[in-house]
């Protein structure tokens, strides 16, 4: 069993509007780097409990990747878990998820 790693990001929008605009996989391209032609993205059923774990498959490899919508007083904080991943693949996640920050409190999600 190999490491875990958490990264997040406290977002000042409500999380319902967080997960519904980080759940629209067409919004994917604008807040998700590594979103790419050649992947297939699969996430968990809606719900309301703020799940987005997801699975990535590329190359004949599916990954499972956990994520999750909190509330965080009047925000949301969006936690993603880095399994066995590098500090190049966290370092990406980081910026990621500071992109999806930016776009939503922008307003522009």
């Amino acid at each position: 069993m190999g490491t875990s790693q958490h990264i997040s990001q406290r977002i000042d929008r409500n999380p319902v509007e967080v997960y519904i605009f980080a759940a629209n996989i067409e919004n994917l391209p604008r807040w998700a780097s590594g979103v790419g032609p050649d992947m297939e993205i699969r996430f968990a059923k809606q719900n309301y409990f703020g799940i987005l774990d997801h699975w990535v498959t590329v190359g004949g490899q599916t990954f499972y990747n956990p994520m999750r919508v909190i509330e965080d007083g009047k925000g949301s904080e969006v936690v993603f878990t880095l399994r066995d991943g590098s500090d190049e693949d966290a370092a990406t996640i980081a910026a990621d998820l500071a992109t999806l920050k930016r776009i939503l409190e922008e307003g522009a999600g």
